[in-house]
């Protein structure tokens, strides 16, 4: 298994094998939780502010490309 696939298994707590479902839901629970808009209201600080979306924007990509990944290991299955 390569490092990416073992991230990414890791990112969405997930063991092979897995099924399309639980792929899906597990996509959509991270994207609720790193969303970068939930950060609107954290604090009032700009700075912190900033952090926090800039941090939730990059595990938003994150979240994404280990999904793609996750998924095209399920195609060629």
């Amino acid at each position: 298994m390569n490092e990416s696939l073992a991230k990414a298994l890791a990112l969405f707590e997930l063991a092979e094998p897995f099924m399309r479902e639980d792929l899906d839901r597990k996509k959509q629970e991270l994207l609720v939780t790193w969303h970068p808009h939930r950060y609107a209201m954290v604090t009032n600080n700009p700075r912190k502010y900033m952090a926090k979306y800039t941090q939730a924007e990059a595990m938003t990509k994150e979240v994404s490309a280990a999904y793609e990944l996750l998924a095209a290991r399920l195609e060629k299955k």
